[in-house]
């Protein structure tokens, strides 16, 4: 994808995400890093300690060095793309930046004061008061932690990591279970839509229940011909049992119907899914209920499927999709 914030943020709080240390956070607690939302500012607001700021924020250094913070992706992965956001910090804020990666082993976070970090972001200028985007040029390194560096000091609001979720396979096929092979926490992504004005279509695949509708994908009211639609590329092929399409919070705008189908075609490209050749039925377009968690019991013979295509008529929201079954 060449918008890498389209991807998902493995960072977040809502999967897990945490700020374990930080060196210091003197002005503004580290844990501001990963919050959900925009940062805010609020005018006249003062701590006993200076101006309260939504971020981060370390002392003035006054001896050589830097300041750092040490963050738990809620999702090991490989990181295609970060938003450094200074927002609000405009003469306080870091002269620049640099991100190390690590992946620890499984209860091997003890020590990562001296784990073997590798640089994926160089020391690279910040601009205040700004959402500074940087690409990370070859993303093949799985992480399950980051170390963001700011020099000398000063305060950053959010941090944002964006890359594709990579699970622990080997753990998931030895359970013998059916999984969510849609799930986000599986390696499942929206790859493109016809529309998500009113909410982002990768709301569907996250864990848990949803919030209310702006946890949903919801498109506008559509005034013309045609269907909206989702394409998803599971996290790894499977043999699709059991659907759930969930309107729950959705009463007066969920679709009318639904239907979907499966591909199997791995490494294909966008192009090639949107141009609506190679699919074959799933399910055929089934009537949908306002606020309502619908399962569906799928019998396709056709063997193994990588991508589904959600398609809601005409159009609504949808608050969670799940696709489950065996791994292949």
């Amino acid at each position: 994808m060449s918008d890498f914030t389209t991807l998902i943020d493995l960072a977040s709080e809502r999967l897990g995400g945490a700020v374990l240390a930080a060196n210091d956070e003197f002005f503004a607690p580290k844990e501001n890093l990963i919050k959900p939302g925009r940062p805010v500012w609020i005018e006249d607001r003062y701590t006993d300690r200076g101006k309260w700021m939504d971020g981060w924020e370390t002392r003035k250094r006054r001896q050589p060095g830097y300041d750092w913070a040490i963050v738990h992706l809620g999702l090991p992965g490989t990181i295609h793309g970060f938003v450094v956001d200074t927002a609000y910090f405009k003469g306080n804020h870091p002269e620049s930046c640099s991100i190390d990666a690590y992946e620890a082993e499984r209860g091997g976070e003890a020590a990562l004061s001296d784990a073997d970090w590798t640089e994926i972001l160089p020391r690279t200028p910040l601009t205040g008061d700004s959402e500074n985007r940087f690409p990370v040029a070859h993303p093949t390194r799985r992480a399950t932690h980051l170390r963001l560096n700011i020099f000398p000091d000063g305060g950053v609001a959010r941090l944002r990591v964006f890359g594709r979720v990579v699970p622990d396979w080997a753990r998931l096929r030895a359970s013998g279970h059916a999984i969510d092979l849609a799930a986000v926490e599986h390696g499942g992504l929206v790859l493109a839509t016809s529309d998500m004005f009113f909410g982002s279509a990768q709301n569907m695949l996250m864990p848990g229940e949803t919030q209310g509708m702006h946890d949903g994908w919801e498109t506008k009211r559509r005034r013309g011909p045609g269907h909206d639609w989702a394409i998803v590329e599971m996290g790894a092929a499977g043999l699709v049992e059991h659907l759930v399409v969930d309107t729950t919070h959705f009463k007066g705008n969920a679709p009318g119907s639904c239907s979907v189908d499966a591909s199997h075609a791995p490494g294909a490209a966008i192009q090639d899914l949107m141009s609506g050749t190679g699919w074959r039925p799933l399910m055929p377009q089934t009537e949908l209920s306002p606020h309502t968690r619908h399962e569906f019991e799928v019998r396709d013979r056709a063997g193994a499927a990588r991508h589904v295509r959600l398609n809601i008529y005409p159009d609504g929201g949808i608050s969670r999709f799940r696709v489950y079954g065996s791994l292949t």
